[in-house]
């Protein structure tokens, strides 16, 4: 069985809405965040001590987007993945990896200047400016927006996944009220995927169940 190693709506939510989209039996281990810190013995499973892991029998992932591209390779061919041979393929793997690459990875300095770092230590220009920096960098998905439901081959695959995960980031960090139309419906459209509500429902309950709060970390 996968083994998923996840903290409360942190990046490795976009594996688990995977394989709750797959339907591919799982088990969730949740940690709590960063558990670098606050469960060290997490480092002798992984000595980088982020999330997620993910185990797959002798495979082992560590990136969010891999995650979602391996799991979407194994187990749904031409459904959430695209193939070398479908038109949208290059689309495909370009938004699969910007959704981390370009979208996340301004969040997280907005999370660690504006909320995890001691208040002397907090940077609200620095918070401001990769605000900015997102929204600025998330006008690329419009114009496709207002012409398709989704961002690659005319259908839902997990490049939609990995950059729904940023944008349910950004409603966390209160900016959703800054997004363009286009990227509101498809925020919303995406909300309403029952294989998003079973993973938010599937978190809390695994965080409950293994004595943590159920509440995400940011």
């Amino acid at each position: 069985m996968i083994v998923l190693y996840h903290c409360m709506s942190a990046r490795s939510f976009r594996p688990l809405w995977m394989l709750e989209e797959l339907g591919v039996p799982y088990e969730l281990r949740m940690l709590p965040f960063p558990p670098r810190v606050l469960k060290p013995e997490y480092l002798e499973t992984n000595p980088l001590g982020t999330i997620p892991l993910l185990l797959d029998g002798d495979s082992r992932l560590t990136e969010s987007s891999a995650c979602c591209q391996y799991l979407a390779v194994r187990h749904s061919p031409r459904a959430l993945n695209v193939e070398p041979d479908e038109p949208g393929f290059a689309d495909y793997l370009n938004f699969l990896h910007f959704g981390e690459a370009t979208l996340t990875f301004p969040q997280t300095l907005l999370l660690r200047y504006g909320q995890f770092e001691p208040p002397e230590r907090r940077q609200p220009q620095v918070v401001e400016d990769y605000a900015k920096w997102f929204l600025a960098r998330l006008r690329t998905l419009e114009p496709r927006l207002e012409k398709s439901s989704y961002l690659a081959a005319d259908r839902f695959t997990a490049a939609d996944i990995s950059v729904g995960y940023a944008l349910m980031l950004a409603q966390t960090l209160k900016l959703n009220d800054r997004f363009k139309p286009s990227v509101a419906a498809y925020w919303q459209r995406l909300q309403q995927r029952e294989a998003f509500g079973r993973a938010l429902k599937s978190q809390a309950q695994a965080a409950k169940a293994q004595g943590l709060d159920p509440k995400p970390a940011a």
